[in-house]
């Protein structure tokens, strides 16, 4: 509804007013008691061209004075309430009093304050900023505007008050992105909001117009990391975190343009300006997915986009930064560049799971190293993978001479508590976990991956050489070799070839198969393909009746699991004796049909 008030005489007043002349006052700037009434053009509240819709009772929101019917107007310490009449085009308005008005005194400049609404109760107090928890609706929206102008000087020959809007406004433009043709019929709210002056916490926006959504606030910020705003769209909800603080001002207006993807919001721009149309600053808060601390150089990583940013640093030369998951990471339908795509550019930080899944990981590709890391560790600088479990996951490496591993393709570093499900193929050394570990560890983790490969192929690792260790580690994935006719074969059902320095309580189960034959020698057993080094409290049950395909230690053995000499119980605690005197942390305990590790 509008509300227009004609009062021609005082109108009249405000530009006769104006028209005088010193001559026609007197000689100083006294002017007499009581004829000449305080009359101010009221100007402000500018925010664009057209107006989001039609019209309420309240709608300065919408940059103009239509539906604004009085003020309240403060002069030294008496406020009275001064009627509005907007201007033909609604951007200005007159502010007068019929009856009682304020009247100027002299032609010295004068201090008021005005704003509005005003609570009729107490119309002296300027109320408190609370906005509606839910502005889906435009009355509600509009309703929840405060403008003000605060202790302005206004003068004789110029009464003019310029007002302010004393909410922050929000606006969030919405596109489809991966797995949407459209956004149509999103629920968008704003988050993490502040609850003094008994404000909302959450705020349901307004559909504006097509994929547009706004809200207003009261001025605050919003702490970078923290979600700030929610998109819900079919059976998806997403959130968007900034990376910086978002500093929400009074009169200021905040647009985000994003795509919603099945996986999540991706941000497309950031402008920060004004009400008025035009200007602001471009791109202030951009959520990456991650938090970064620059005191100890760690990305906190909170969803999927987050680890991808984090992979694109490291292969683009931040090889060293440490990474930190806080949440579970579903990768599914993503394209996934393994972290460290080479020696040159080999991961050397510390990667700290959490204990988080990342789900869905998938890699197709004919680069030489193949998993969530390519290669990890180089020669002096050792890297860290710890806490992570790997569901869900599909590595194929269709390099002739590919690496390829759940964890990572090739390690000189540390893998701890680590476990992997899915499936890893790929070429010359393939493993559940690592496909090569050169030096370096590998340490309470398993694998229940199926691994496929043709020359060295096995549950946990492929190969280990040189100073690599492997302690309490188990494989309950089958092992398939797909034979090359013209080399060397080493398979098993926890390590192909084993040549490093210590394989310390680890088991098989995984059945271990292969197809075709080869002029090299061929070496598969049910434990380990090939072995040249000490092995101790180590078990394997599957199809094989041979541990290990070739021994060079004569010594030394694996021992199968039958289930009457020798039981699970038997090799738990076998296990757990052996990495007690090593003084491993790691123990087996048997609450199901195989063992399963525990840290102690």
């Amino acid at each position: 509804m509008r509300h227009r008030i004609f009062i021609p005489a005082a109108t009249a007043l405000l530009f006769a007013l104006a028209a005088c002349t010193q001559d026609e006052l007197a000689d100083d700037n006294r002017l007499p008691e009581g004829e000449y009434p305080v009359v101010i053009r009221a100007t402000g509240l500018s925010v664009e061209a057209t107006p989001l819709a039609a019209h309420s009772t309240r709608a300065a929101v919408d940059g103009d004075w239509q539906g604004v019917t009085s003020v309240a107007l403060k002069m030294g310490d008496a406020v009275k309430e001064y009627t509005v009449t907007a201007s033909t085009d609604f951007k200005s308005a007159t502010l007068s009093r019929e009856n009682a008005p304020y009247y100027w005194t002299s032609r010295d400049p004068i201090t008021v304050s005005a704003w509005w609404p005003f609570n009729n109760a107490d119309i002296t107090q300027m109320p408190a900023v609370k906005v509606a928890e839910d502005q889906s609706k435009l009355a509600d929206f509009q309703n929840s505007d405060f403008i003000s102008a605060e202790n302005r000087k206004v003068e004789f020959n110029n009464p003019t008050l310029e007002f302010t809007h004393r909410t922050a406004r929000v606006t969030i433009e919405l596109k489809p992105g991966t797995g949407f043709t459209s956004v149509a019929g999103a629920t968008v709210s704003l988050v993490s909001l502040s609850a003094d002056n008994g404000n909302p916490t959450a705020i349901k926006t307004y559909n504006a117009s097509g994929n547009t959504y706004e809200a207003l606030t009261a001025p605050q910020t919003v702490a970078a990391g923290k979600p700030f705003f929610r998109v819900e769209l079919g059976s998806g909800t997403f959130y968007f975190r900034p990376q910086n603080n978002v500093v929400l001002e009074a009169g200021n207006r905040y647009k985000y343009t994003v795509k919603v993807n099945a996986t999540g919001l991706t941000l497309e721009g950031c402008t920060i300006g004004d009400w008025a149309d035009g200007g602001g600053e471009s791109g202030a808060a951009e959520d990456l997915g991650y938090i970064y601390d620059s005191n100890t150089k760690t990305y906190t990583v909170y969803n999927a986009n987050g680890l991808m940013n984090v992979a694109e640093l490291v292969n683009g030369g931040k090889t060293d930064i440490n990474i930190t998951l806080t949440a579970d990471i579903d990768l599914t339908g993503k394209g996934w560049t393994p972290i460290g795509t080479d020696y040159d550019n080999a991961y050397t930080g510390t990667f700290d799971g959490g204990g988080h899944t990342i789900t869905g990981l998938t890699v197709t590709t004919n680069d030489e190293y193949a998993g969530l890391f390519g290669y990890l560790g180089n020669f002096g600088k050792f890297g860290t993978v710890k806490n992570v479990v790997m569901d869900g996951i599909q590595i194929t490496c269709n390099h002739r001479l590919g690496y390829a591993g759940g964890v990572a393709g090739y390690s000189r570093g540390t893998i701890e508590n680590c476990s992997v499900s899915g499936s890893v193929s790929g070429t010359v050394s393939v493993g559940g976990v690592v496909g090569a570990q050169r030096d370096g560890s590998i340490t309470g983790c398993s694998s229940s991956a199926t691994v496929k490969g043709t020359l060295n192929v096995g549950g946990v690792a492929g190969q280990t050489i040189f100073g690599a260790t492997l302690t309490a580690c188990y494989a309950t994935g089958n092992v398939i070799i797909e034979i090359d006719r013209t080399q060397n074969i080493s398979g098993g059902g926890l390590v192909g070839f084993n040549d490093g320095i210590s394989l310390l309580a680890c088991y098989a189960t995984g059945n271990v198969t292969s197809t075709g034959s080869s002029t090299g020698y061929v070496h598969i057993g049910g434990f380990l393909g090939d072995n040249y080094i000490t092995v101790t409290a180590c078990y394997w049950k599957n199809n094989h009746e041979q541990g290990i395909g070739y021994n060079r230690i004569s010594s030394t053995k694996a021992t199968k699991v039958d289930g009457t000499s020798v039981t699970w119980k038997n090799a738990v605690d076998a296990m757990n004796t052996a990495l007690q005197n090593a003084g491993s942390e790691w123990r087996y305990e048997l609450k199901g049909a195989l063992p399963t590790l525990r840290k102690q």
